[in-house]
């Protein structure tokens, strides 16, 4: 054979190894193209699973702070209702006295009238403890926090000034639960 025919066949079977290797490394790159598909369906399985389980975690939390929430509005006023427990009692306390007691009547009425006090003193002590104040009725009439209920002639008061309050009024911190009703000079 002539050294041109050699050099051709050697050429064409460069060429027929070169297609061969050719064709395995496109199946290699098919393959491990199909491997990182896989690889990236599981990881995104994963990554989902991961997205389910947080956002339960994220909707279990949120129910437990809306039945928190809605606890704390249900019980907000639980301090303050334990602290009027006393004054009751001390009314209660009186009524059964008055029943057990064979004291005269004079005597009997002081008892009451120092269970009156006493209750009283429970109850503003509740107050105090909850920022309850009574509304101040010294002086000007306010009509933010005043009640003018009467208009009075008095020598002893100037126009637009407290003569008389009927009933007491009261604020939670800076906040009126009830205006004082007042009468006022003319």
């Amino acid at each position: 054979m002539s050294e041109e025919t050699k050099e051709e066949l050697n050429q064409e079977e460069v060429e027929t190894t070169q297609e061969t290797a050719s064709s395995e490394n496109i199946e290699e790159k098919e393959l491990s193209a199909e491997e990182k598909i896989a690889a990236l369906e599981e990881q995104l399985k994963n990554e989902q699973e991961k997205y389910l389980r947080v956002h339960a975690d994220f909707e279990n939390i949120k129910k437990r702070l809306e039945k928190e929430k809605y606890a704390a509005i249900d019980y907000a006023s639980e301090k303050f209702a334990k602290d009027l427990l006393m004054p009751i009692d001390t009314l209660e306390m009186a009524l059964a006295a008055e029943e057990a007691a064979d004291l005269p009547a004079e005597e009997l009425l002081g008892k009451l009238k120092e269970g009156v006090e006493l209750t009283i003193k429970n109850f503003y002590s509740a107050f105090e403890k909850h920022n309850i104040s009574i509304v101040e009725t010294d002086g000007e009439f306010d009509p933010n926090i005043h009640n003018a209920i009467m208009q009075v002639d008095s020598a002893d008061h100037e126009s637009g000034q407290i003569v008389q309050v009927m009933q007491k009024g009261y604020l939670l911190k800076d906040r009126l639960l009830r205006p004082a009703m007042v009468s006022i000079a003319n």
